[in-house]
């Protein structure tokens, strides 16, 4: 087994991506032994501490399993793992993975309409002048890939005022393996950016604590965008065939 030295000398945080990297590649799979602290340090070339802390980074977080006096062994991520792991799926060897971009997709649009509804019976009444600033912000960007960053703070507002902990993290851990990809995506997300006038319907709907007008308002903004990236990767996977 090879791995590339990093760069940057004794950062945790880089052995975790490099060692996680190869989980979601398939590289090193579920039982399979990683090498010692001191074989991952040399060939990482890194510091014996910094491979010792990014294992435990990933111990704690389900990915691995750390033996006392015997091996760390990888654990099965898909039944382990947590969404903090979603960026790296997306595209583990610098491709996009169009099966979790299905995946990530389908989520999104099953968890806005639930969040659009919760934030307006829960906070959506002290939200008002939030959205409102934020629709008005998505207006004024005539810049595509800008619109997309200003409807990502919309519903951040939404998810803050839907008050639900797992529902925030969900956020952050789609909205991180979606940003990447937000120029390349520019085109297709163009139809559901420009809808200023569904984002002001929403927010009002929030705001006035209408929870089944908010579910189905965020529903219909959110699948036209939706629909024609679905097409699209079933296009390309049909190319991949």
């Amino acid at each position: 087994m090879t791995f590339a030295k990093i760069e940057r000398r004794s950062l945790p945080g880089e052995v975790y991506d490099r060692v996680l990297g190869r989980l979601v590649s398939g590289s090193l799979s579920p039982g399979q032994a990683l090498p010692s602290e001191r074989a991952l340090a040399e060939a990482l070339g890194v510091s014996r501490p910094a491979v010792r802390e990014a294992i435990g980074r990933m111990a704690h977080a389900g990915l691995v399993k750390v033996r006392q006096g015997g091996a760390t062994t990888v654990s099965d991520f898909r039944r382990t793992g947590g969404l903090d792991i979603l960026p790296h799926l997306l595209s583990p060897g610098g491709d996009i993975d169009l099966a979790v971009a299905r995946s990530i997709l389908e989520a999104r649009l099953a968890i806005g309409p639930v969040v659009a509804g919760l934030a307006a019976e829960r906070h959506g009444h002290t939200a008002a002048g939030t959205l409102e600033a934020a629709v008005a912000a998505i207006d004024a960007d005539p810049d595509p890939v800008g619109r997309q960053r200003r409807a990502l703070a919309f519903w951040e507002h939404v998810v803050d005022a839907a008050d639900s902990v797992a529902f925030r993290l969900m956020f952050n851990s789609l909205r991180a393996a979606y940003e990447p990809a937000l120029q390349a995506l520019s085109a297709v997300m163009a139809d559901e950016v420009n809808r200023v006038a569904d984002y002001r319907a929403l927010a009002t709907a929030i705001t006035a604590g209408h929870a089944d007008t908010a579910r189905s308002l965020a529903h219909d903004l959110l699948t036209h965008a939706t629909q024609a990236l679905l097409h699209a990767i079933d296009v390309l996977e049909g190319e991949h065939r």
